[in-house]
This record gives structure tokens, sequence and C-alpha cells, in this order.
């Protein structure tokens, strides 16, 4: 955690997330520093922010991630925009990078196995075997890697980006919460009361004959 809070609330903060570093106290001007220096120790740095004093840090480091509701000159700083104001929206991106990692390695992995395979064969070399594959199936043949290739790319609008994240206070599908309203049975709202006066245009109260 980077921030110019008190040390003594930072680590109230850190405590209650699990963040086992902190920087508290950072002066605005002392942020880049201190990203420069975490990546002097090897380490990958990934910049959260929202404020102009952030700009400096979300550029040097490795990935900035900006909050949609921030400043101009920070979004435009960072790599990554986050639409919505919820910074565990960090969390989907981790989870959307990392299976776009994991599609590419199997798109390539597919497409590699596929041509090492099919090209050879469509080539004449096992014309010898009696296998040999016409021009125009070698052509079907090589769209329909693109199509499986494609296909498997898709697979990513599944992707649940909601993972990992905390109990939400929203029910599910994104509705408010129910309301009780302690009423009548049935429903109906409750009976509201009025105690007027006589004479004094209040609501009068109703005599049963």
């Amino acid at each position: 955690m980077l921030t110019g809070d008190a040390r003594q609330v930072a680590e109230a903060v850190a405590a209650d997330l699990g963040v086992d570093e902190v920087l508290a106290e950072v002066l605005p001007e002392d942020k880049d520093e201190a990203v420069a220096g975490l990546q002097r120790r090897g380490l990958t740095v990934a910049m959260v922010g929202d404020g102009v004093n952030d700009a400096p840090a979300l550029a040097r480091a490795d990935v900035g991630v900006a909050i949609g509701a921030g400043t101009d000159v920070a979004i435009e700083s960072a790599g990554i925009v986050l639409a919505a104001n919820d910074p565990r929206g960090v969390l989907g991106v981790l989870n959307l990078s990392q299976a776009s990692y994991r599609k590419m390695l199997q798109n390539l992995g597919w497409a590699t196995g596929y041509n090492l395979v099919a090209v050879p064969v469509a080539a004449g070399v096992l014309a010898w075997a009696g296998v040999t594959l016409a021009p125009a199936v070698g052509a079907v043949l090589m769209s329909l890697s693109t199509i499986v290739v494609a296909l498997n790319a898709q697979l990513l609008r599944g992707l649940d980006l909601q993972q990992g994240r905390g109990a939400s206070h929203d029910r599910p599908g994104g509705e408010p919460p129910e309301r009780h309203h302690h009423g009548r049975p049935g429903g109906e709202p409750p009976e509201r009361h009025h105690h007027g006066r006589a004479g004094h245009g209040g609501p009068q109260p109703r005599h049963a004959p």
C-alpha cells in the first residue's frame, strides 16, 4: 500500500485487507520514487490510483491502473482504466489478463501443432504412402484452423470477472437489496395514524356509530 495517510491509519487498513507491506506518509512527489524503488528490487509493479499526484507513479509502473472517476491526468497516464469506481475491479483485470494469456498459449499450441501436421501432408511428404491432400481440401482445413482459434478466443466472454470479490450488499443481477416494511399481512403498507385536534385544521378522529 502506497499512501500519503498517517502510518497508524494505513497500517490499520492494511491489517484489515491483508496487505503485508505499507509505505505510508509518502509525499506526492515521492510516489514516483517509491515505485522506482520497488522496481529496483526486481519486483513487477502495478500501480492503482486516481489523483493528479498519482500520475507520475502510474506512468512509471509496469502496469498503471486508473479509477474511472479519477482525474484526466491519472487516466491519461495509466495503461488500464476501470470503467466503474470500484477498485475491486483490479481483480477482474487480473483474471481477464491471466485468462487471455492462457488463450494465447492454447491458440499458439493448436496452430503450431496443426500446421506441423497439415502442411507437410499437404506438401506431399506422405505421398509415398498414398496419403495426399487436394489443394481445395488444404484450403478448407486452413480456414477450419482459423475458425477454431476464433471460437476458442470467444470463450473469454463467459469469464466471470466478479470472481474473487467480497460479498456485495446488492442482490444478484445488480438489484438493490430488499426493503422490509413492517406492515399488515398481504404486503399492504402499515396504517398511518393522524392525531389531530378539533378546530385546528388537522385530521379529525372518526367515531364508529
